[in-house]
């Protein structure tokens, strides 16, 4: 894993039964392979978050930019630069774009993961809006988890990049998140420079603190792109600031992000669907169960059968919508919602996984981890309490057993059967769930599905990945 600088063993998940389908099999009548291609043919499809410490500036930076390229009429931005002057909060307008209920916008913080699409000249973007509040780090987890790449917004006035920069603040524990959960590309955008008066020491000052510690991180330098901006004004968003001509020239947050490289999708490996939300009735009014999720591995479309994992039940494929759009088919790396028949909505769960029928994934209460321990306070012992964090999934688990402590540059053994792990270390470690079995593959088999983290009294101490699976419960 290269976020981690873990290196694989060759170990993977026992093999499961494989499933005889309850319902007879469908003919597939699309060719999605083909589909795929001439649709990414047009734009790339990816789906981007946007990270950082409370109060950074995160929905009013991407509200101005949705504004600016025209995702928002006149008149809708008018009436809410009116409503958030009434209650005294004027500066808050753009934010309301993407903050949509009444108490995020009371209050002037994320709180859930607001969704939205725009394009730039070459990409077509899903956007994921993070909450920056430590409350809230476990939905911000789950829309990071959605992720191929990643806006790290930069609150620069004095006082505030240092308070999010330095003990509890979210902006390492977010740089660190998005990174433990598979993105590679990061933009950091340096909002609020112009309260610095476009300072380009500050802007300097920043990127040299900041810089060690995405490194270390495991964000490769080449894959880092510093933005010097302002959400409020809107300048070097879309058009390059006229504060800046002197010092800087690079590109806008616009051209940037419109460079972000596509990442490899698994579209030949066994379906794999994460579920982050489900509720009763079907797209469009047709009944059944509607599952929400982004595709991590294979390819579905209308008419096939899935099978939901925990609990081996069975359900057919009665309606698509993939990336905001109706379809009749959809592939890894797509949002969707996806109406099922057949289906019991009381075995479905938020970290369900719904698989392919011939490739169940294993479920189990035990893996074994390679994992790198954050700056911890405590060092991890034997017994170690833990809620385990896979995308959308949240279970209590155990630290059974502390196998190894690793060499963090060669994954060479250091020390066998340690009595505790320090800060900054890496080790193998078993882990048992506490609570139920839950479904889990091993990251050389789907790197989506392989990658965990750890925390512990609202903090995050480590993130890994599964290098085995056992005591696989087979339905």
């Amino acid at each position: 894993m290269e976020a981690l600088n873990l290196n694989v063993e060759n170990t993977s998940s026992k093999k499961v039964t494989k499933l005889p389908p309850k319902i007879s099999p469908k003919h597939k009548r699309i060719n999605v392979l083909e589909e795929y291609k001439k649709r990414n043919d047009n734009k790339v499809a990816l789906n981007l978050v946007v990270v950082g410490h409370v109060d950074a500036g995160k929905s009013t930076l991407m509200g101005h930019l949705l504004y600016l390229l025209g995702e928002v009429n006149e008149k809708t931005m008018k009436k809410y630069e009116r409503d958030s002057s009434k209650i005294g909060k004027s500066s808050f307008a753009y934010a309301w774009i993407l903050d949509e209920t009444g108490e995020e916008r009371a209050r002037g913080i994320t709180m859930d993961i607001a969704i939205t699409k725009f394009e730039t000249e070459h990409r077509r973007f899903t956007l994921l809006d993070a909450p920056g509040h430590r409350d809230f780090i476990p939905n911000m987890i789950s829309g990071a988890a959605q992720a191929d790449v990643a806006i790290l917004v930069i609150d620069s006035t004095t006082g505030e990049f240092e308070a999010g920069f330095e003990a509890n603040g979210q902006t390492k524990e977010h740089a660190l998140l998005v990174r433990s959960l598979g993105v590679q590309q990061l933009v950091v955008a340096i909002n609020k420079l112009d309260v610095v008066g476009w300072s380009q020491d500050r802007f300097n000052e920043i990127i040299t603190k900041l810089s060690p510690f995405l490194n270390q991180a495991g964000f490769k330098k080449d894959k880092v792109i510093y933005i010097p901006c302002s959400g409020l004004t809107g300048e070097n968003l879309l058009k390059r600031s006229q504060n800046i001509l002197e010092w800087y020239s690079g590109p806008t947050l616009f051209q940037q992000i419109d460079k972000f490289e596509p990442p490899i999708r698994l579209l030949d490996k066994p379906f794999r669907l994460s579920v982050s939300d489900f509720f009763k009735g079907g797209i469009s009014g047709m009944g059944g169960i509607t599952v929400a999720g982004k595709i991590e591995a294979g390819t579905i479309q209308i008419g096939d059968d899935v099978l939901v994992i925990p609990g081996g039940e069975y359900g057919v494929i009665k309606g698509l919508e993939a990336n905001d759009e109706s379809s009749k088919w959809a592939a890894a790396g797509d949002s969707i919602l996806m109406t099922l028949s057949g289906l019991d909505i009381l075995q479905l769960k938020v970290g369900s996984i719904l698989c392919s029928v011939s490739h169940p994934v294993p479920v189990t209460s035990y893996i074994l981890a390679q994992i790198v321990v954050f700056d911890i306070k405590v060092p991890i012992t034997k017994g170690f309490p833990v809620i385990l964090h896979r995308q959308s999934l949240n279970e209590p688990a155990i630290i059974t057993k502390l196998v190894t402590i690793l060499d963090k540059s060669t994954g060479e053994i250091v020390k066998k059967n340690p009595r505790c792990l320090p800060k900054a270390s890496s080790a193998t470690v078993e882990i048992k769930l506490t609570n139920r079995p839950v479904p889990f593959e091993t990251y050389k088999e789907n790197k989506e599905l392989g990658r965990i983290m750890l925390r512990k009294g609202g903090e995050t101490i480590a993130a890994g990945i599964i290098i085995n699976v056992s005591n696989i419960i087979i339905y």
